[in-house]
């Protein structure tokens, strides 16, 4: 498994893609976590073409085991960010 592209790799391919400079890309991007941040830690859901859904979904309140220990410990409800990934995605990266 190749490591996964950093930030600035990131910035920097995106500035590349979009004929930019590099200040510019990481602006959009910056702009871009912030949106969907603000969005999904609102209960909403963003959907980027070609990549996939983000949304927040509720747990309900559950009995958890603690490894350690073997303990069983009561967890409270919570709440966790899900992606749901494009077929678009899905198939270009199965060939």
């Amino acid at each position: 498994m190749a490591k996964p592209m950093t930030k600035t790799q990131l910035v920097a391919a995106l500035a590349e893609e979009m004929g930019s400079d590099k200040k510019t890309a990481s602006g959009a991007l910056d702009a871009i976590v912030s949106v969907i941040t603000r969005e999904v830690s609102g209960g909403g859901a963003v959907t980027l073409p070609g990549v996939g859904k983000f949304y927040l979904r509720e747990r309900p309140e559950r009995m958890v085991r603690n490894p350690a220990t073997g303990e069983q410990i009561k967890k409270e409800a919570d709440k966790v960010v899900k992606v749901t990934i494009a077929k678009a995605l899905k198939d270009a990266a199965n060939g």
